[in-house]
């Protein structure tokens, strides 16, 4: 159920646990992560240069980015955290695209988590949440038609291939995971 907008930290985001994560909403706290995590080669080639530099162009980022997403849709993307230490490592949830009919599955993480099967993880956690708290029929899931990783990914949790669609001036690969 969404929050009342505006009012980011009222709104009460799960946390998920998996066996070795902690997927938790984002804090302003989060800054500096934000900021190592969005300029790592892989986000900026496979998702986009975002901007984001300096600690007040992170905490813009949260709050208009995943704070916001929690206000107005109730999900968003998550800190994915070591569960051992508490380590952000990553980022995975839930967007609301206006160009997609279903929300779209989101991960991304830091280079020497990779191949890890964290993201396989946290996107478990994901999907399982999203079964047993909302009532969509299916997930969505987009990658550019080069990212072999996210795509075989992709497939591991089960989404399967629809199409090729336009987006942003972009070319990407668009999956879907009945739900129901």
């Amino acid at each position: 159920m969404p929050c009342s907008a505006g009012h980011f930290f009222i709104c009460k985001m799960v946390t998920i646990t998996t066996a070795r994560l902690i997927i938790r909403p984002f804090t302003l706290d989060d800054a500096l992560f934000i900021i190592e995590l969005l300029n790592t080669k892989g986000w900026l080639r496979f998702i986009g240069n975002r901007n984001v530099y300096t600690n007040e162009d992170a905490v813009n980022y949260l709050l208009n980015g995943p704070m916001k997403s929690y206000a107005e849709n109730g999900f968003g993307l998550s800190c994915i955290c070591i569960k051992e230490s508490g380590e952000p490592i990553g980022m995975s949830g839930l967007i609301k695209r206006p160009q997609l009919q279903f929300p779209d599955i989101g991960f991304a993480l830091l280079p020497s988590f990779e191949k890890k099967g964290y993201a396989y993880e946290a996107a478990s956690g994901i999907i399982a949440d999203a079964r047993n708290r909302y009532d969509f029929e299916k997930l969505a899931a987009i990658t550019n038609t080069d990212n072999e990783l996210s795509g075989n990914l992709l497939k591991k949790l089960g989404f399967v291939f629809e199409k090729e669609i336009e987006m942003d001036n972009e070319t990407l690969n668009l999956y879907e995971l009945k739900l129901k």
